[in-house]
């Protein structure tokens, strides 16, 4: 069996699948709206009280048996044969859906060799003259780095009923992901390594950096207050505790066979331990950096927003006066125009009741907070923040092109890891494509980019958020149920912390035993409980865009876009009861 170059490229594939694009795309949107710090702390305990334990099973997994996930479970036990195949299953359809969101990557940094940046304008009409340029009404109505990303990126339509046919660019764009994907690994984990040294140090240079830059703008502290301010309140909701489960699992990446895969190509005695918690701990101090770097943007954002405001607000007392309408004395300093974050409250606080009274009735709300909520909400927060980031610094080109370069090489590290945990199970499976990887690879990727292309129609972003958002991790949480369960309680957790000791050389912490024993299966299952539960008593919405209004909406997902949602869990979970029942007829 090949194995990796050496530990460090293995670190690094390891670290690649597990940090990668969800931790801008998700964790900073589901932390906003799930109790900031409180989503954080619930995190952190979730991550080494479940995450790690499920993170070492199956590393050692891999490593003991040098097999995937679908061989190394059939030799646990054949009654639970079936865990591999439903994960190799979901990491299919992650992976359809995972390389469209590199595709838009991939276009945002195509578009940034760009000066002035395509995002930063509205666009003019083709029928406008030279001297009546005329701007689009549908962009001038809302912000242009949000118009730029439903109507340049994604081509949304304004629901899901609305399919369409694959956009052209997008098409291409994931074309071209997939093509990466394939060139990279084609010749085995070796050359995978090498690919890794670049798509996973580099995002670390360019997070850091960023985060140095964006702690210095104004409203940056508002932002990172926002994100610190914990509600107790959370920490009691059933609800928010299974969503932080949920991303967990999505997050880390257990559940999806890849660290088994990846894990099959180092020898028995490697350290998983503390390779788990590397790649643990680089986890949640890459989620949470970028989610500092985005709140900090997005404090920015909102703390200009209001000033902009004040400002407005200003100009409307002096117009009011003007006309007679409010009295000279309300009439605020000109030294609000220079601080007018500072100044505003103070010039309305010093007005007498009666007439602030009078004021505030024709003034609008300038709440910084709103605005923040406001640049907070939607799928596409990540993409825009860091549009809007480019914005505020000198030589915006520049910043586009390395920012976006982080992006894609994130989505790369995910994408490897993720096919990793395809192309394994095939090869373990079917001796003979051993011999054959390069064609093994593209016979993969290939089918692979067609079915992507469902997520290329103006209603692809609509549909890869109900698989992203309700889908992905129902599966997930009954393959890592019946890995601890079989594991733990068929194998025996005894006999596996036994075969540990001896793979390592050393005796390891017994508390590990109990946690798969007991704590990991009673937790997963109070959770999966909790999620389905919630499912049965709310509707499931998604955010559209309405273009006759240039705004984001909610709407309800069609009953149709429901069944298939139970349809595709039943579909990935089946192969478990379905081996269980192979086995049990045989034996009969």
């Amino acid at each position: 069996r090949p194995s990796w170059a050496n530990k460090i490229e293995y670190l690094l594939a390891q670290v690649g699948f597990s940090v990668g694009i969800s931790s801008i795309w998700r964790f900073p949107y589901l932390c906003f709206h799930n109790g900031g710090g409180s989503f954080i702390i619930m995190y952190i305990l979730m991550l080494f009280l479940i995450g790690v334990p499920l993170l070492i099973l199956e590393m050692a997994t891999g490593q003991k048996l040098h097999q995937s996930s679908i061989g190394a479970w059939k030799f646990i036990s054949p009654w639970i044969g079936g865990v591999g195949y439903a994960s190799f299953m979901v990491s299919i359809i992650v992976g359809l859906y995972y390389s469209m969101i590199m595709a838009w990557s991939l276009f945002y940094l195509v578009q940034s060799f760009q000066s002035p940046l395509p995002w930063s304008l509205c666009p003019i009409l083709k029928n406008s003259t030279n001297f009546g340029e005329k701007r689009d009404p549908e962009c001038v109505r809302t912000t242009t780095t949000t118009y730029f990303w439903y109507r340049k990126v994604l081509k949304a339509s304004d629901e899901i009923e609305i399919g369409g046919v694959p956009d052209f660019h997008l098409s291409l764009f994931l074309f071209v992901t997939w093509l990466l994907i394939c060139i990279t690994m084609m010749k085995g984990p070796r050359s995978t390594g090498k690919m890794l040294c670049i798509s996973v140090l580099l995002p670390y240079l360019i997070i850091f950096g960023f985060l140095i830059e964006t702690l210095q703008l104004e409203g940056a502290f508002f932002g990172v207050k926002t994100l610190l301010a914990a509600k107790v309140t959370a920490l009691y909701s059933m609800e928010m505790w299974s969503r932080t489960g949920n991303q967990m699992f999505l997050s880390m990446g257990t559940g999806f066979g890849s660290f088994t895969a990846i894990s099959s190509y180092m020898p028995r005695s490697n350290n998983c331990i503390t390779d788990a918690f590397a790649v643990a701990i680089l986890n949640l101090v890459t989620s949470i950096t970028t989610t500092l770097v985005l709140f900090a943007i997005m404090g920015h954002g909102a703390t200009v927003s209001t000033q902009k405001c004040y400002l407005k607000n200003a100009d409307l007392v002096m117009d009011l006066i003007k006309t007679g309408e409010l009295p000279p004395e309300a009439r605020p300093p000109d030294s609000l125009y220079h601080n007018p974050s500072l100044v505003y409250s103070m010039w309305l606080n010093s007005l007498p009741e009666e007439l602030r009274s009078d004021v505030l009735q024709h003034l609008n709300n300038c709440n910084t907070t709103w605005h923040f909520k406001e640049d907070m909400e939607g799928p596409g927060a990540a993409f825009m923040a860091f549009t809007n980031l480019i914005s505020v610094f000198s030589g915006p080109t520049l910043w586009a092109i390395v920012i976006f370069v982080l992006v894609v090489n994130l989505g790369i590290s995910t994408m490897l890891g993720i096919v990793q945990g395809i192309i394994t199970p095939l090869q373990d499976n079917f001796s003979f494509l051993k011999k054959h990887t390069k064609l093994l690879t593209v016979s993969v990727c290939v089918p692979m980019f067609l079915g992507s292309l469902i997520f290329a129609r103006p209603s692809g972003s609509y549909c890869l958020r109900l698989l992203d958002d309700h889908w992905a991790f129902l599966p997930l949480f009954f393959i890592v149920i019946m890995e601890t369960v079989g594991m733990a309680w068929i194998y025996g957790a005894r006999r596996f912390y036994a075969d540990l000791n001896t793979m390592l050389g050393y005796t390891i912490c017994p508390i590990y035993r109990w946690l798969w024993y007991f704590v990991c299966p009673v937790a997963l299952i109070i959770l999966l409980s909790s999620t389905l539960l919630r499912y049965y008593v709310t509707d499931i919405s998604y955010v559209a865009w309405d273009s006759s209004v240039s705004n984001e909406v909610i709407r309800n997902y069609p009953t149709w876009a429901k069944i298939l949602l139970l349809l595709l869990v039943i579909i990935t979970i089946l192969p478990i009861p379905a081996y269980f029942l192979y086995n049990f007829s045989h034996v009969v």
